[in-house]
């Protein structure tokens, strides 16, 4: 018999005016090409031993040239779907957590609204790195609690190949492309989301960014020559801010929960870098068989990376009905995010 748990609900048992606000279903996908470490050492000056020593990683699955982020997103989402019984009718609002959107505009949100189907659903974008998946939650909760809608569909997903320089050992070994769904839907007699810690540092901006693209940098010969394209990443400081945060918001998460670590059956965080993930894991108090990792196998697939994983993590048997969850995640901006679920 599954032992009772003892935690508060930030948001109090049904939430302001509101309802309480679960996952009801998850699923993912990535693309079929896997890139491995021994392909990447006849592309840049590399190996596996320094690729896995640094990182953790072993492979990462690279989209087709004729296959977007929408495509991608779709694909999770109607996995999702599948999982949940509904159709796509039935949804009535889309989030899309992306930094590789297909195009400017219109929204990749619209885009899969149209893919799949979803003739009823609003849907815009989210942009906030690979904390995007955790914002997005935390938005289509607000829509659920208030009764504003009744199902949202949140997706992180992205095609990082397309602004990877692979030329750039630094980088190009870091990032794969996929994505990853959930089903919102208030479940009666069940807490759900928890809480969500969220947040920013503009300051640190430019640790890492894609220089070129936008109103400040749009794309010229000039821009385009000097890779402004591109990914930029100050690897050192990245590291050392992703573990100060992702350890503070989740000190914040279990604080407002009233719960230790110990409670958590679960902790998914970012699958960014293996040493990243053992420190921040070292700092909460996180033991092995509490802590989910799939990094060696996708990279870091950014907005998508705590979907896909949070999906495999259900699959693989790793949560169950009543369990308590942990998401970290740490990304451009710079942002961060924790939440608190209870499955």
């Amino acid at each position: 018999m599954r032992a009772v748990q003892h935690f508060r609900n930030p948001r109090g048992q049904h939430g302001f005016k509101g309802r309480t606000c679960s996952i009801i279903s998850v699923g993912s996908y990535v693309p079929e090409r896997v890139l491995t470490n021994a392909d990447l050492e006849r592309m840049v000056e590399t190996s596996d031993e320094w690729i896995t020593s640094r990182t953790g990683i072993k492979q990462r699955h690279i989209a087709a040239d004729n296959e977007f982020t929408s495509d991608m997103a779709a694909s999770a989402a109607i996995r999702a779907l599948h999982g949940a019984s509904l159709s796509a009718e039935q949804l009535d609002l889309i989030i899309v957590a992306t930094i590789t959107p297909d195009m400017m505009f219109p929204a990749t949100a619209c885009l899969v609204q149209q893919k799949i189907g979803a003739v009823r659903a609003a849907a815009f974008d989210v942009e906030a790195a690979c904390s995007g998946f955790i914002y997005g939650l935390e938005i289509g909760q607000q829509f659920i609690m208030s009764r504003t809608y009744d199902t949202v569909l949140v997706i992180g997903a992205e095609k990082l190949s397309t602004i990877v320089d692979w030329k750039d050992r630094n980088t190009c070994v870091l990032f794969g492309d996929g994505a990853g769904a959930a089903i919102l839907q208030h479940r009666p007699d069940a807490h759900g989301l928890l809480t969500a810690c969220m947040g920013a540092e503009g300051d640190k901006a430019e640790l890492l960014c894609m220089p070129g693209g936008g109103s400040r940098c749009p794309a010229t010969l000039a821009s385009v020559s000097s890779g402004l394209h591109f990914l930029r990443m100050d690897g050192k400081e990245t590291f050392k801010n992703a573990v100060t945060a992702m350890h503070t918001a989740g000190r914040e998460a279990l604080r407002r929960c009233e719960i230790d670590i110990s409670q958590i059956k679960c902790v998914i965080p970012h699958q960014a870098n293996r040493r990243i993930i053992d420190a921040v894991s070292e700092r909460l108090g996180v033991k092995p068989d509490q802590l989910f990792v799939n990094l060696e196998k996708y990279g870091n697939t950014s907005a998508a990376s705590v979907a896909i994983a949070l999906d495999e993590a259900v699959r693989a048997g790793c949560i169950q009905r009543g369990d308590l969850v942990l998401m970290l995640a740490f990304g451009a901006g710079l942002t961060w995010a924790a939440a608190v679920i209870e499955w």
